[in-house]
């Protein structure tokens, strides 16, 4: 493994910018291929959504490792439903075809529906295999009276950052355990990359990628240093045709990326995703929405956190539940509150530093009303939203 990384790393890396001036194009020759599918992002920092390509052998690749590393999550549990409540692109494209394969009835609904029919078609139809992202997990939850009446006996997590924090108040709403949630990574340029691995309590690569970790100064974008033990995620896929899959730049920042022992033999792993990285990202490639939601998780109950940055500051925002809003459970106390705050600025030194110097204002921690149909315009929820920022 290490002598294959030497390799690698006489290679030049794919970065965005080199994807932007010769995939990301209008004129792709890839787009002309007879046999070639076309799968689109579902926006980017820009707005503009772009084009991915996968050649027959990339689809028929896709689909087996994805249906390797499901049989190897649902185990022998005899599921016999699946739900794929999901957003756009290759996961949504191919997840009720994937579940098929695995000899289970499987149906799916839009991420841009109410989320009273989210509701009706989990009452109607109980899965025992929920397929969704964290946010549209949240919007149910978040919903519902008794998330446990639709018989979700294991959740399969795609698309976003889900901190381990999270996962433990989703299952205890759903009344399953934390070990029958589990969160995979993958992207649409790859496919699926990794799973979280309950057994190991880190994240496993899958088949056919070989992983390295980068500083940000290797790539030379003018993002400031990571922390130790940070690093920026970068892949090379050997089963991968129609995308430049060699030392391709997620921009992903993991925590602890290593090798470990799996079944005797070595498999690259890491810690956690903590947030994405970018020149484009202003303020909040310093700030990690896994380590604030983490915070919020272990104060709080059953709410939902939206993170907004604008010139005053850093502004955390809590939901409460249908459930807790039901039960006329009190207001979360100011003094809980202002805990959550002084806690971010202590333990996430990123924060406290951009306050004390000034960078960006005091963080406050407030809580908010849910409204399904502003959090159904954008499938996904868990990042920094900039409010009247200049030259955002």
């Amino acid at each position: 493994m290490e002598k294959e990384n030497l390799r690698l790393s006489r290679l030049p890396l794919v970065t965005s910018g080199v994807l932007e001036t010769h995939y990301y194009t209008a004129d792709n020759p890839l787009g002309k291929v007879s046999g070639c599918f076309e799968y689109r992002t579902s926006g980017t920092s820009s707005g503009r959504r772009k084009s991915i390509y996968y050649t027959p052998s990339d689809e028929e690749e896709y689909v087996r490792i994805k249906l390797d590393v499901y049989r190897h999550i649902l185990g022998s549990g005899h599921y016999r439903r699946a739900l794929a409540d999901m957003g756009t692109g290759h996961a949504e494209a191919t997840a009720v075809d994937v579940f098929r394969q695995l000899g289970m009835e499987a149906e799916s609904i839009s991420f841009k529906l109410p989320i009273e029919q989210h509701l009706e078609k989990l009452h109607r139809f109980q899965p025992d295999v929920l397929y969704t992202m964290p946010s549209i997990l949240e919007r149910i939850l978040l919903a519902s009276p008794d998330p446990s009446a639709y018989g979700i006996r294991h959740v399969i997590l795609v698309g976003e950052i889900a901190p381990a924090g999270w996962i433990a108040r989703a299952a205890e709403q759903l009344n399953i355990s934390a070990a029958s949630i589990t969160d995979t990574y993958g992207s649409i340029e790859i496919g699926t990359m990794a799973y979280f691995s309950h057994e190991h309590g880190r994240y496993l690569l899958t088949e056919g990628l070989t992983a390295e970790g980068i500083g940000t100064e290797e790539l030379g974008e003018g993002i400031e240093a990571l922390p130790d033990g940070e690093q920026i995620l970068v892949l090379t896929s050997t089963v991968r045709e129609a995308f430049p899959a060699i030392r391709y730049v997620t921009y992903d920042v993991v925590r602890d990326l290593r090798p470990i022992i799996v079944n005797g033999r070595k498999q690259m792993s890491f810690q956690s995703i903590v947030k994405r990285i970018g020149p484009d990202l202003k303020h909040g490639e310093k700030i990690s929405i896994y380590d604030i939601e983490d915070v919020v998780y272990r104060h709080l109950g059953q709410v939902s956190v939206r993170v907004h940055m604008d010139l005053q500051g850093l502004k955390v925002k809590v939901y409460r539940s249908h459930q807790a809003v039901a039960l006329e459970q009190h207001d979360i106390s100011e003094s809980v509150l202002q805990a959550v705050r002084a806690e971010l600025e202590e333990r996430i030194p990123e924060i406290g530093a951009m306050v004390r110097s000034g960078i960006i204002g005091r963080i406050t921690v407030e809580q908010g009303d849910f409204e399904d149909e502003s959090q159904r315009s954008s499938v996904k929820q868990k990042k920094i939203y900039y409010d009247k920022i200049e030259g955002s």
